[in-house]
């Protein structure tokens, strides 16, 4: 090809996708967009045809999650864009770099309610990171390296970029984009030298302190110093749903997940602690439940890239805003320079043991029903711990934070700020094709499995060996634990026990179909599912009014617990 030959905007899509080092596309043809895939016909880079685009999205998010890399999923114009929303939503809330790139009518007719035509831009004005519509063909390149830049830099998020058929089917001669530098886009990295002086000053004099880290810790890449600060300075470890696996789950100083269904002792040390550090956290509020209560004697110090989450919630007396990897190994260095005080926090420790020790989780097992709990136990045992695991919303989720040992980042990768119903598949489905070097193993609902299980027929298409374990109650779980626990017992529009037979649909998509209902044989089943090559759906058929303890009850102090004692199903 001469550097005066030109091809279509189509084309220009593909080649700068590739120079950004895409390997795969989650997505859905349509009108609009065909000239993309025909684009894509003629090239090597690889499409995973979902079955509805929510499921790109979210295969997207699973890929990102997974990977640490830019996920990419495409749809067409109107109710194509329409559908990838949820997952949009779901990735901006929980800081997940995508690129969505979305088809949209000609240009001379935008505007005009033309044939399958959305404003797609304005409708997900409020949940991106930043978006484009395309108005120069010969912008496209450019526009893609933006794309990828602005969603996986600073604080991540999903990027969209909606495409005119016009700009599509023009010709131009292709250059490859310049660097990009974007003036009104430069995200702090390094924290303020005052500030980390500080924050050591603050770290190493503390007697109590605990360590709050968030899903921005993994973001950064700051695991390794998260670890060396608290391990170098004997501080306990409490992490939120987004941050399971930023620090091993397995270790002493790990008190697990914090606030609405974390645990007694990390909800306790957080109450009782003189310093909270907060790293790559929102300060969310199933995590902080009554503000006016959350960790009241703690000085609390909030370090995050985004200066929009300082003093948003909860307001830090030591305030950083910086890349949680850049500023903790800043603090980890000005730490270095100070006298040891091996024995600052062992009385702190021995209490946090303390409460460890009479509020352990807990569940009921001898009663003859087959225990959810067991279930995630199991799944734990008979990987070793070692897979990667996604949940849908709920019950399940919840079961699945508590009761698995993470012991490494991107190994946990749920739905968490939006709670999306459905997450768990498609999610599966692209965390296992960006990581086909791990068992992917999906814990799931049957209310939420009910969502987009069509995305079975993906993973059979494209020999993705993921195994979904439903934990199968036959109730929309999470909500008919609120009717039972505040609504007097009013299970409202919540008991779905008119089902499907699951491994019976497993089997007609050419999966592996499998039923349980007694705990003895758990362990082989999931043996079995892992073996097989085809992907596996195995219906646990859980005790169906099994509530998730302990339970916060919503905008209470985190230390009013039900079932915290012993985390035993007891109603209040």
């Amino acid at each position: 090809m001469t550097p005066q030959t030109k091809i279509k905007g189509s084309e220009a899509i593909v080649r700068a996708l590739q120079e950004e080092g895409c390997d795969v596309i989650f997505g859905y043809p349509g009108g609009v967009v065909i000239p993309f895939y025909d684009a894509l016909y003629h090239s090597d880079l690889k499409h995973v045809l979902v079955r509805h685009e929510q499921g790109a999205a979210h295969a997207a998010e699973g890929y990102a999650r997974a990977t640490g890399r830019v996920g990419v999923c495409v749809a067409t114009s109107g109710p194509g864009a329409t559908n990838l929303v949820t997952g949009i939503a779901d990735a901006y809330l929980d800081s997940i770099p995508i690129v969505a790139i979305t088809g949209q009518v000609k240009s001379d007719l935008i505007g005009t309610d033309a044939f399958q035509e959305a404003d797609t831009t304005g409708i997900t004005l409020p949940i991106v990171k930043h978006s484009y519509l395309v108005q120069n063909a010969s912008d496209l390149a450019q526009i893609i390296h933006e794309a990828f830049h602005i969603a996986g830099t600073g604080r991540p998020g999903p990027v969209l970029i909606d495409i005119p058929v016009t700009c599509a089917l023009a010709e131009f001669v292709y250059k490859t984009a310049s660097a990009v530098d974007l003036p009104g886009y430069k995200p702090t990295m390094r924290g303020h030298s005052k500030q980390i002086k500080v924050a050591a000053r603050a770290i190493h004099e503390s007697p109590r302190p605990v360590l709050y880290v968030g899903g921005g810790v993994i973001s950064s890449g700051a695991t390794q110093e998260v670890f060396d600060l608290a391990t170098s300075l004997n501080i306990p470890v409490t992490t939120t749903l987004m941050a399971m696996g930023a620090f091993p789950g397995t270790h002493p100083l790990s008190l697990g997940m914090l606030g609405m269904h974390g645990t007694a002792y990390a909800n306790w040390a957080v109450h009782e602690c003189d310093l909270l550090i907060a790293v790559g956290a929102r300060f969310d509020d199933r995590v902080t439940g009554k503000l006016s209560t959350f960790a009241p004697q703690a000085t609390v110090l909030h370090i995050d890239i985004d200066p929009a989450e300082i003093g948003k919630n909860v307001e830090p007396r030591i305030p950083i805003v910086g890349d949680a990897k850049m500023v903790l190994h800043e603090i980890l260095t000005e730490v270095a320079t100070m006298a040891a005080a091996p024995e600052r926090t062992a009385e702190w420790l021995e209490r946090v043991d303390d409460w460890r020790g009479q509020h352990p989780l807990h569940y009921e097992e001898d009663d003859g029903e087959l225990p959810p709990q067991y279930v995630v136990e199991q799944i734990y045992a008979v990987t070793g711990g070692d897979a990667i695991i996604t949940t849908d919303v709920g019950q399940n989720q919840m079961w699945a934070a508590q009761y698995f040992k993470y012991t490494q980042p991107r190994q946990f990768i749920s739905s968490g700020g939006l709670g999306t119903m459905g997450f768990g598949l498609p999610a599966a489905i692209g965390a296992q094709i960006g990581r086909p070097d791990k068992q992917v193993i999906d814990i799931g609902g049957d209310g939420s499995f009910q969502m987009t299980m069509q995305e079975l027929g993906t993973a059979v298409a494209y020999n993705v060996p993921i195994v979904v374990a439903l934990l199968n109650n036959r109730f929309l779980g999470m909500v008919r634990q609120w009717q039972e626990l505040f609504w007097e017992g009013h299970y409202s529009h919540t008991d779905i026990a008119v089902q499907p037979d699951f491994a019976k649909i497993a089997d007609a998509y050419g999966a592996l179909g499998v039923t349980v209902t007694a705990k003895d044989e758990v362990a082989d089943a999931l043996r079995t599912a892992i073996k097989d090559p085809r992907p596996a759906v195995i219906d646990f058929r859980v005790r169906r009014e099994e509530n998730v303890y302990p339970m916060v009850p919503a905008g209470t102090s985190i230390t009013e617990m039900i079932g915290g004692q012993a985390g035993r199903r007891k109603k209040p």
